[in-house]
């Protein structure tokens, strides 16, 4: 059997890639897609919240350019701390927002984000959950039925793992695939692949393969995406 030369997390996003391209969009023409995007602000993730935030930056400026989406950010941190930003369209806007936000020692509170975005689905159809952390501390059976729950209700989970293999990211792998989503690795040394993927999955949520073909057509580095999507 041939090995694959690639490197693990190159692999990974690879998998990644093939996922997203399976994942039917679904906004209804003269509509704006909704992207939700909820971060893990716990202690744990503060040697890497700089990165965070500049990649996000990146994924919402790239919402922003397409002006199909409508964007809402929501964490949390300490003692059950968790808020949401509401839904906006200015992505430059929100990631100013992101940037004055600190990480605070505390547990997960996935289920509360899932729980969120099935109460704001059911409300008005959200196109995309994307979600970065490190950890899992909450029963991993638990939040994958929450998160087949929200893969019935349409809106795909795709989550970015920061960490190694072990429970956490099989966990989190589980969820995205429960809910119908994908999966990639966050870490440093993919910072230029994470940052077109997550500028993929904010144009994909916006218009389908069409608006991604567009975004391909104005940026170089988009275009070997493109043809991992297909």
């Amino acid at each position: 059997m041939a090995r694959d030369p690639k490197p693990p997390v190159e692999r990974d996003v690879d998998q990644f890639l093939a996922e997203v391209s399976a994942t039917p969009p679904s906004v209804s023409r003269g509509r704006l897609g909704r992207l939700l995007f909820a971060l893990d602000a716990t202690a744990s993730r503060q040697p890497s919240w700089d990165l965070a935030c500049g990649l996000q930056a990146d994924m919402f400026a790239a919402a922003a350019e397409t002006g199909r989406l409508e964007l809402e950010l929501c964490f949390y941190r300490g003692f059950r701390e968790f808020r949401h930003s509401g839904w906006v369209q200015d992505g430059h806007d929100l990631a100013r927002r992101m940037s004055r936000v600190r990480c605070m020692g505390g547990q997960t509170q996935i289920e509360r984000v899932l729980r969120y975005a099935i109460d704001e689905t059911r409300r008005k159809r959200i196109q995309a959950l994307v979600f970065v952390g490190d950890c899992v501390e909450e029963d991993c059976d638990r939040l994958c039925t929450l998160a087949g729950e929200l893969g019935l209700l349409g809106t795909p989970m795709f989550v970015f793992h920061e960490g190694g293999p072990g429970p956490h990211r099989d966990c989190f792998r589980d969820m995205a695939r429960a809910s119908g989503g994908a999966f990639a690795p966050f870490t440093a040394g993919a910072s230029a692949r994470l940052r077109e993927l997550l500028q993929a999955v904010a144009v994909f949520a916006a218009g389908g393969r069409g608006a991604l073909e567009d975004f391909a057509r104005r940026h170089t580095h988009a275009v070997a995406l493109l043809e991992d999507l297909r």
